[in-house]
């Protein structure tokens, strides 16, 4: 083939560049035109009064409501109440404690994404000694630290106790409770079904209420539940009926051949789940299980009802305060942020977590 043919036949060249892109995804039609020109003006239209607003006069430094007088937003709110929305009623000499039960966690979740590490003890510390060593940071009691009673915990703290520990319990129920859902057992099977749409028909704010009223029911009178360890059952349980239909929905994906391989090559039930079967489900609906992680993250909020003062709840307990009435708005800001810190977080770990084991590719 000569150079001249080659040339002739070669593919033309991607043109790639910003104005390309532009008319690609911003005004490839007269519907994207209009529709790109009203979003374009709805921003013109708020996002400088918000800008104004939130830092240009927005007051930063003081120490109550008389250094706010600019006319934007009163940070000096927040200021003052940070460390009762971070740690709650917890005390002030203690907090270290707090701080360094999280960033143990912290630490211990780096060093598992860490490839040259062996993962294994990791996870095994993870899972069986990090909850003793929180516990005990946390509650005291041993050690020579003083105790720290569940009604003081509060704000962000006990949001994210609330939520790992939901997370990290429902998990395995839920896998459980999917894996008894497609047992051949017909007992097994209907208490399984029976479990998970009973939980999933009521909301969770009726099983947080008959968590902390009905459940001390069940025990004997000498038998005292704390009203925190009665708000995570009910969490747990509610939130496990969940995760076993997102794990039910990667087990019905496996190809039936990879069933009967395991089975040819004699391993046993268990031993096909956790080697075979659970490994591959688990990967195919990672986005899944993390959309349930952050529901149950924001669902931490509902606890308010059983008189514990989460996140949300601390910020609006100030708002009562008639040293700050009337803003109320960077109360809600400020949660809002954290929260969709969290959330974004959580996201953009899965979709990191996807790529590292090749989902989609």
């Amino acid at each position: 083939m000569s150079d001249a043919t080659a040339r002739a036949i070669a593919p033309p060249r991607r043109r790639s560049g910003p104005l390309r892109w532009l008319r690609r995804n911003l005004f490839s039609s007269p519907l994207d035109t209009a529709l790109t020109l009203a979003a374009l003006y709805g921003l013109y239209l708020t996002l400088p009064p918000l800008v104004q607003w939130a830092f240009i006069d927005a007051d930063w430094v003081g120490t109550s409501r008389a250094d706010c007088t600019s006319g934007g937003a009163c940070w000096v709110f927040i200021a003052t109440r940070l460390e009762q929305f971070l740690y709650g009623f917890y005390p002030a000499a203690e907090q270290w404690r707090v701080n360094l039960g999280f960033g143990l966690l912290v630490a211990v979740l780096a060093a598992l994404s860490w490839r040259g590490l062996r993962r294994r003890w990791l996870a095994a510390a993870l899972l069986l000694g990090y909850p003793v060593v929180a516990y005990l940071l946390f509650y005291g009691g041993a050690l020579g630290l003083a105790v720290v009673p569940t009604h003081q915990w509060g704000g962000l703290m006990l949001t994210l106790v609330l939520a790992i520990v939901g997370i990290v319990l429902a998990l395995p129920l839920g896998v459980l409770l999917a894996l008894g859902r497609r047992s051949e057992l017909p007992l097994i099977r209907a208490a399984c079904i029976t479990y998970i749409e009973v939980w999933r028909g009521v909301p969770l704010i009726t099983v947080l209420f008959m968590a902390s009223v009905m459940l001390p029911l069940f025990f004997p009178e000498e038998v005292t539940l704390d009203k925190l360890l009665r708000a995570m059952i009910g969490i747990v349980m509610f939130q496990a009926a969940y995760m076993a239909e997102v794990v039910r929905g990667g087990l019905q994906a496996i190809p039936k051949g990879q069933y009967e391989a395991a089975e040819a090559l004699g391993l046993g039930y268990w031993q096909r789940m956790g080697l075979i079967v659970l490994p591959q489900a688990l990967r195919l609906v990672i986005p899944g299980i993390v959309n349930t992680f952050i529901a149950l993250f924001k669902d931490t909020t509902l606890v308010l009802i059983i008189g514990l003062f989460d996140l949300l709840g601390i910020v609006q307990q100030a708002f009562a305060d008639p040293d700050w009435l009337g803003y109320s708005v960077e109360g809600y800001v400020f949660a809002g942020l954290l929260y969709w810190v969290f959330c974004f977080g959580m996201s953009r770990w899965s979709q990191r977590l996807e790529r590292r084991l090749g989902q989609g590719r």
